[in-house]
């Protein structure tokens, strides 16, 4: 019998399927600036949403912090104690200050943040199944697995947000996870290695960070990018293999990892995508779950420069004026009338993928 958790109460018909907390943000006397993550990133993008009148603070779904007991579902108890201790969390931000903070600080101003992003990571994947489509603004700690942190992600919120589904939603027991950030999802891929209700595409940078070998055997779709990939030709590879994972399973749910630091410029991807090739990517991935009519869960993961709030935050705009997410669309489902124009549209341009 699975727990009882606040992760899967209902939400209000109103809101958007788009889960936020003012938490997610880390800030604390500058510490969070010794990392080349942008530690308020995701503050930055709902207020980018919020000036173009996309939406409003109660019109977001408030995302709640995992307790425990909902991290239990897939983390070790010997992992979680581990936490404790602030030079093992300092190892997994690398933020080698972290070491020396008491540990009560680091669990209020860098773990708890974590928490809440991979609380919201588990209620946006329930919400996607309920409305064709949720995106949590957080998230994405693709690093982490059931028994081991690193690269800034200390929680498994992938492999959670996808085991909740299994194990208390019926009619999904297959998920895909695209998982397009420039690294190797090395944690969920850890998670999933022998289970064949996941199907795993990657599509990282072969060169970098983590260069997990015995994880690779559990990508089904490996596509392996040289240093400097440029627009067209990852254009083109995304949108043949999200179509042929697709085409060889469909899932019950897309998990969709959509990491920015594929961005020309970013000091650790090593990539070299432009601000509207990243933005074509999440349409060719939404227009690829749409037409399948397939729920389909975004989460942000990694994404290092300044400049990648206002990019994740076009990229939502983007979506919404081409109809591919609305609040009708979530409530109604594939029934509506816009979505078949959409579908209709799609088949007809999913093969166009220049940049005008």
């Amino acid at each position: 019998m699975p727990h009882r958790t606040e992760l899967y109460e209902d939400v209000p018909s109103a809101c958007w399927p788009i889960v936020y907390s003012p938490d997610y943000n880390i800030t604390f006397m500058g510490l969070e600036k010794l990392h080349p993550f942008d530690a308020g990133k995701w503050g930055k993008v709902i207020n980018f949403l919020k000036e173009e009148k996309l939406i409003a603070d109660d019109l977001i779904v408030q995302a709640r912090e995992a307790t425990d007991e909902d991290l239990l579902v897939v983390h070790t108890r010997r992992y979680l104690n581990k936490l404790k201790w602030s030079f093992v969390v300092a190892t997994i931000t690398e933020i080698p200050p972290v070491a020396f903070l008491p540990n009560f600080v680091v669990q209020r101003k860098v773990l708890k943040p974590l928490r809440t992003q991979t609380g919201g990571t588990i209620m946006a994947g329930k919400l996607a199944v309920d409305r064709g489509w949720a995106i949590n603004v957080g998230g994405g700690f693709h690093h982490c697995s059931s028994d081991k942190g690193g690269g800034f992600c200390a929680y498994a919120d992938i492999t959670l947000a996808i085991k909740f589904l299994f194990e208390r939603v019926q009619g999904v027991s297959k998920a895909t996870i695209i998982d397009l950030d420039a690294h190797q999802g090395n944690g969920h891929e850890r998670d999933f290695m022998d289970d064949h209700r996941v199907y795993i595409m990657d599509a990282y940078n072969r060169y970098i960070y983590p260069g997990d070998g015995f994880a690779k055997r559990a990508i089904k779709r490996k596509v392996e990018l040289e240093w400097g990939t440029e627009d067209t030709e990852y254009l083109q590879k995304v949108h043949t293999h999200v179509e042929g994972a697709l085409n060889e399973l469909k899932p019950d749910i897309i998990v969709y990892n959509a990491g920015t630091d594929i961005l020309d410029g970013d000091p650790l991807g090593g990539l070299a995508i432009s601000p509207q090739g990243i933005v074509k990517r999440d349409e060719v991935v939404f227009k690829a779950a749409r037409r399948r009519r397939i729920p389909i869960l975004m989460v942000t993961s990694g994404g290092y420069q300044k400049r990648t709030a206002r990019i994740i935050a076009d990229s939502i705009l983007n979506l919404h004026n081409l109809g591919l997410i609305d609040k009708e669309l979530a409530t109604s489902g594939a029934e509506n009338p816009k979505v078949e124009q959409m579908i209709r549209d799609s088949t007809k341009d999913l093969t166009n993928l220049s940049l005008q």
